[in-house]
């Protein structure tokens, strides 16, 4: 639990309209009023290698198509007559109070899609209060985001194994000394995935031009522009560890060199020895998992398949929900991310237990596609929709959402081993 005092919510006000027409909008929302529309126009500012690297899964993309099939497959049952006031999207995570119940997913050199995002949706997080975690190989230190958004703060912990994991336990106490009020620990990349359509696209690290990508950026112009403002990314917290006079492609060599391998349960226990704050495991995927998870002493675990970026035969994050919920539930926050595009997904993924919902992609396509205002835009929107659907399915808060009449056709029923119980 943090020991600093709840940070006091700036609630997200339902814009005031009647009917379902665009007058009253705001220009932005009339013309990208969904993740879709964002997504299209980012597509057409940034080069095709930057875009690829954040819109693909891995493998043939199955995993990340799934988890959209599986969001739409789950029906929420309407209840009307009950009035269209006083709803509150309000939430209390680990004893913070957030004004609605979407956070920022971490996402790795988010800087590639367009320059400065960590910090333009750090921005937008801290201003409308909902959760931001930063990456590890983020395009953003740990100690610049903890100035930007200290009310929100959550870091996303990869391991570094080498040298008995000296950079994982630096990172840890370096996000403890910037006042990270959450810990989220990734286990869900004990080997590197294949993403063809980076292959395809020769993006590595180091970034080693080809005339094809000249060519990419040359069509790229704001993106282009914009980089040349604000500098070439690199993945900031390995600036550390690249030694003196590191250039920021010994930055990205080192980070690429150092994360490694994934978690083993025996680290995490040490992490959970070290940080003093709220523990989450990310990457949970079956309950006896977050069952280890409670029992080492996380006090939350995220329900994700990567976003379809690790396996790409994993089931679809929504699907999972359910089991994880009835298995430890009771006993530990359970959170979600993987698939989300609409505040019609988070309502579902509430509905089915989980406390609060994440996304990455949403949001970097927000701020490659309107740049500074995007994650502004993304947030309100994501909070009208939320507002929508509760209304629709006769919930005044956020507690109440578990109580919605959900039909879910894709819910799995796991078999439990029993071990950790």
């Amino acid at each position: 639990m943090d020991a600093k005092s709840p940070a006091q919510p700036v609630e997200i006000e339902p814009r005031k309209r009647g009917g379902s027409g665009a007058e009253g909008l705001p220009k932005l929302h009339r013309q990208y009023p969904t993740i879709a529309d964002l997504r299209k126009r980012a597509r057409r500012r940034v080069p095709r290698f930057a875009f690829d690297f954040v819109d693909g899964g891995c493998g043939e993309n199955t995993v990340r198509d799934s988890n959209r099939v599986a969001l739409d497959a789950v029906k929420l049952v309407a209840r009307y007559g009950l009035g269209s006031g006083g709803i509150s999207t309000e939430i209390e995570l680990f004893g913070r109070r957030y004004a609605a119940p979407i956070g920022i997913s971490p996402m790795g050199m988010g800087g590639l899609l367009w320059p400065k995002a960590e910090r333009h949706l750090a921005r937008a997080a801290q201003a409308m209060k909902v959760p931001y975690v930063l990456s590890t190989p983020a395009s953003a230190s740990i100690e610049e985001i903890s100035k930007i958004a200290p009310d929100v703060f959550w870091f996303q912990l990869y391991g570094s194994p080498g040298n008995d994991n000296r950079i994982t336990f630096d990172l840890v106490r370096r996000a403890e000394a910037a006042g990270a009020h959450a810990l989220v620990v990734t286990i869900d990349t004990p080997v590197r995935a294949k993403r063809p359509q980076d292959w395809r696209n020769n993006l590595a690290v180091p970034f080693k031009p080809t005339i094809k990508t000249v060519i990419d950026i040359a069509t790229s112009p704001l993106w282009a522009l914009e980089v040349l403002r604000q500098g070439t990314p690199c993945p900031e917290n390995f600036r550390a560890y690249a030694g003196p006079n590191a250039t920021n492609a010994d930055i990205s060599a080192c980070s690429s060199r150092e994360m490694r391998g994934g978690f083993a349960w025996e680290t995490i226990e040490r992490v959970r020895k070290l940080w003093p704050r709220t523990l989450i495991i990310k990457g949970i995927i079956h309950p006896d998992d977050a069952m280890r998870a409670l029992t080492l002493g996380a006090d939350g675990v995220i329900v994700s398949n990567h976003g379809g970026r690790t396996l790409d035969a994993a089931p679809p994050a929504i699907d999972i929900l359910p089991a994880v919920v009835e298995r430890v539930g009771h006993r530990i926050t359970v959170l979600m991310d993987s698939g989300i595009r609409t505040g019609l997904d988070v309502v579902r993924a509430l509905a089915l237990g989980a406390k609060c919902v994440f996304t990455g992609r949403s949001f970097l396509f927000g701020v490659a596609a309107l740049g500074e205002e995007g994650g502004t835009h993304v947030l309100e929107f994501f909070s009208e929709e939320i507002r929508m659907a509760m209304g629709q399915v006769g919930a005044r808060s956020i507690a109440a959402l578990p109580q919605a009449t959900v039909i879910h056709p894709g819910a799995l029923k796991m078999p439990f081993s029993g071990a950790n119980a």
